[in-house]
């Protein structure tokens, strides 16, 4: 078990070409333990309401595949967003790959069915498990970018061992956006005592606004609406101390 976990936010904008999003992955270094980049990382969304299923893939065609050879050779575990094939062909599953050390993937349980979208139209949804994943010796807990307004998800997640939540996003823009994300991104680290690594696709089409918080809440990294780089390294004391602090996570009543 380490005591610390370095932690890289690729907070990079995927196009609609999957062999350039492919491409740019070799520009994952080492140096880190954890690297997350944003959701649909493997081919964007496209415009409001489009057919994805096209660009669906199987957890080891391409996209995964590259996710897995550059974590190898970068020695740490990658996160990435994809669209998976599911068993409607015409739905495809919105899916984090899991590259390097144990593996794993985890398709996003709460389509975007909001704001005036329909992700459901086009996508399916996950099954409601949690999905944990060993990284270094920490355990990371997985979902994405809508995931984050339903609190029950993360508390499943540090219920099944979760010190940290990593949030894959690409958080479409408006009125009020930016505030909700960075206020559901710190809400979910408090509440649960955990760090919170939030990784959205950059202006303009998205917000951006990735950021890291410590598990009182505190931000530790943040970036702005551009196109941007976060280097974290994550301390298991900061999270001993912090459940030590704000028990709450022992004193729930259910």
């Amino acid at each position: 078990m380490s005591d610390q976990l370095r932690v890289r936010v690729l907070q990079w904008a995927s196009g609609l070409d999957p062999a350039a999003n492919r491409a740019r992955l070799a520009g994952i270094g080492p140096g880190a333990d954890l690297v997350v980049l944003p959701e649909a990382f493997a081919r964007d969304f496209g415009q409001a309401g489009s057919d994805v299923s096209a660009f669906a893939e199987t957890l080891d065609g391409p996209f995964a595949s590259e996710v897995d050879r550059v974590a190898g050779a970068a020695s740490c575990t990658v996160v990435a967003g994809m669209f998976e094939v599911s068993g409607d062909p015409a739905r495809p599953f919105n899916t984090l790959t899991v590259g390097g050390g144990e593996g794993g993937s985890y398709r996003k349980i709460h389509l975007y069915d909001s704001f005036g979208y329909r992700e459901s139209d086009r996508l399916s949804g996950g099954a409601v498990q949690p999905v944990v994943v060993d990284v270094a010796g920490w355990k990371v807990g997985l979902m994405t970018c809508y995931d984050l307004r339903f609190p029950e998800l993360s508390r499943m997640l540090v219920d099944a061992g979760a010190e940290v939540l990593v949030v894959p996003a690409a958080w479409l823009p408006g009125d009020r956006k930016v505030g909700h994300w960075r206020t559901l991104l710190a809400a979910r680290a408090i509440e649960n005592t955990c760090f919170v690594v939030g990784a959205g696709q950059p202006e303009p089409r998205y917000v951006g606004h990735s950021a890291v918080l410590g598990p009182l809440g505190d931000e530790l990294a943040a970036a702005g609406g551009a196109e941007a780089v976060l280097d974290v390294t994550l301390e298991r004391d900061d999270l001993v101390a912090a459940r030590r602090t704000n028990p709450s996570l022992a004193n729930r009543r259910l």
